[in-house]
C-alpha cells in the first residue's frame, strides 16, 4: 500500500503535534530538584501543624516520587504510572488521598501529561485544570511546564493558534535555559503550521540570540529561512 504523501502544510502540523514531548522527560534531575524545593517551602509555610499536616505531606511526597520513577523510566508506561497498581500508587492515588497537598497538586500535572501520552485530552483537560500555580523560582518552572502542556492539548485539538498563544505564555512565564528556549521552540513550529513563517523565524532567532548554548538553538538554526 502507497504511503500517504502529505501536503507541506499538512507535514508542519504533524511536526507541530510530534513535539508534545515533556520537558520532566528530558530533564527529569532538574525538575525532581525543583520538586523538592517546592515541599521545602511548603514545609516552612504548613510545618506549625506537625501533628496532622507533615505526616500527611510526607507520605505524599513518598507516593508522589515513586510515580514519578516509573514516569521517569525508558518506556514509560504512562498508564501505570498514572493507575499504579498493587506494588506502587500512580498519580491518581496521589490525587484521590493527597489532592490537598503541594505533592497533590503536582500530581494533577503529572496526571495530565499522563492522559495526553495515552491520548486521553479530555482527562488532561480535566487534570491541568485542576493544578494550582504554585510561587518561587522553582515554582515558576513548574507552573511553565503546566501551561506547555495546555498548549500540548491545544496542538493535539488542532487549534494551533491557541496553542502558540500558550507556549509563549509558558517561555515567557519562567527565564531559563531550558524551558523558555523549548516553548519558543514549539510556539515557533505552530506559526509555521499556520503558515505565519516570518513569526516562527522570529522566535527561533530570539532562541538563537537569547540561549545560544540550548539544544533549542542548534535545531533553530536548521529551520530559519525555510
Amino acid at each position: 500500500m502507497a504511503k500517504e504523501v502529505l501536503t507541506p502544510q499538512e507535514e508542519m502540523l504533524e511536526s507541530a503535534k510530534a513535539q508534545t514531548e515533556n520537558f520532566f522527560e528530558k530533564n527529569s534531575k532538574m525538575v525532581v530538584v525543583a520538586i523538592v524545593a517546592i515541599f521545602a517551602l511548603a514545609a516552612v509555610v504548613f510545618g506549625y501543624k506537625k501533628v496532622i499536616v507533615e505526616p500527611r505531606m510526607t507520605k505524599a511526597q513518598e507516593m508522589l516520587f515513586e510515580a514519578q520513577y516509573r514516569f521517569e523510566q525508558d518506556n514509560a508506561d504512562f498508564a501505570l504510572a498514572l493507575n499504579g497498581d498493587a506494588s506502587a500508587p500512580g498519580f491518581i492515588q496521589v490525587i484521590e488521598q493527597y489532592g490537598n497537598t503541594p505533592a497533590g497538586n503536582l500530581a494533577n500535572m503529572y496526571a495530565a501529561a499522563c492522559s495526553l501520552r495515552l491520548g486521553d485530552l479530555a482527562q488532561a483537560e480535566k487534570y491541568i485544570k485542576n493544578y494550582s500555580s504554585v510561587k518561587g523560582p522553582a515554582g515558576e518552572m513548574i507552573n511553565a511546564m503546566a501551561i506547555g502542556i495546555q498548549g500540548d492539548i491545544a496542538v493535539e485539538q488542532d487549534d494551533l493558534s491557541k496553542g502558540a498563544s500558550l507556549f509563549e505564555k509558558a517561555a515567557a512565564t519562567s527565564d531559563n535555559e531550558f524551558t523558555t528556549p523549548m516553548y519558543l521552540r514549539k510556539a515557533s513550529q505552530a506559526y509555521r503550521a499556520m503558515g505565519n513563517v516570518e513569526k516562527a523565524n522570529e522566535l527561533l532567532k530570539t532562541i538563537q540570540d537569547k540561549y545560544p548554548s540550548s539544544i533549542d538553538s542548534r535545531e533553530a538554526t536548521t529551520f530559519i529561512g525555510d
